[in-house]
């Protein structure tokens, strides 16, 4: 069955010109793209709610500091591994599932200069290709809404985490009021989208091994955050650059069903910080 979701997981993700699309995006917006810079990236840097904040929030909560080796699971683009590195000064590896997404973080990452201290790998987040013990912290934003196998996956998590290391999360989790409205920024249709309620994961982790440490439920923020994204695409339309050039014209509808979602009570966001 996993293979099946991968592939269906790849497609709605993967882009086969979208290094071509956004650095014409870029060019367009006056960037040099030879020599970028994050605040330049950074509308279309780090896809997931509330994008910059959200990540430096759970950075500080996990107490990220630059001796740490980071494995960031669902590395996107690239933007959050470019974030942590500029400002912490650790060393991120990147794996992602969908192989345009790791081609376009390492050319982007490249292009930032910061590709000596980054690198990325695609790979299935069930079945890590790292030895054990090997991350002072495993880092996962918006990802496990894809992944059926939660078992399997934050057992990985703690394989390859030293002991003692820390588990920063940052997901989308099921809401008490109903079922979520498709389509949304991870899925089309209910068939690649696999929510667990806050305590589902909560169980998911004591039983992996981990001592939750921190957790702090952020729908709040990321209901005013969202709902602003979608009056902003309703009412301008898309700009040159943002996450439309990853989902294509399917984000305009993502962004208000998405919207909906969280003033709905469909579903809820989790930070959460864990310690092996």
């Amino acid at each position: 069955m996993r293979t099946g979701v991968n592939e269906a997981i790849k497609t709605h993700y993967g882009r086969s010109d979208l290094a071509e699309v956004i650095l014409a995006a870029l060019e367009q917006a006056g960037a040099d793209i030879q020599q970028l810079s994050l605040e330049e990236l950074a509308p279309i840097d780090e896809f997931h709610i509330r994008g910059r904040a959200a990540t430096l929030e759970l950075a500080r909560a996990a107490g990220l500091c630059s001796t740490d080796r980071v494995l960031d699971i669902g590395s996107g683009i690239g933007g959050t591994s470019r974030c942590l590195v500029k400002e912490f000064g650790c060393r991120v590896t990147g794996i992602d599932l969908t192989d345009e997404y790791c081609q376009v973080a390492s050319m982007l990452t490249a292009k930032v200069g910061l590709d000596g201290l980054i690198d990325y790998h695609q790979g299935d987040a069930t079945n890590l290709p790292f030895e054990d013990n090997q991350f002072d912290v495993v880092w996962t934003e918006h990802v496990a809404m894809n992944i059926p196998d939660k078992r399997r996956f934050y057992s990985e998590m703690y394989r390859v985490l030293k002991p003692g290391g820390t588990l920063a999360i940052y997901d989308v989790l099921a809401g008490a009021s109903g079922p979520v409205l498709y389509p949304v920024p991870w899925a089309r249709t209910p068939d690649t989208s696999f929510l667990v309620s806050p305590e589902e994961l909560r169980n998911l982790l004591l039983d992996a091994g981990f001592t939750i440490s921190d957790w702090k439920d952020t729908t709040a923020e990321a209901r005013v955050w969202f709902v602003n994204v979608a009056e902003r695409i309703r009412r301008d339309g898309f700009p040159a650059l943002g996450f439309h050039l990853l989902m294509g014209q399917d984000f305009r509808a993502m962004a208000q069903n998405q919207g909906r979602n969280l003033e709905e009570g469909r579903i809820a966001l989790g930070q959460i910080v864990s310690v092996k």
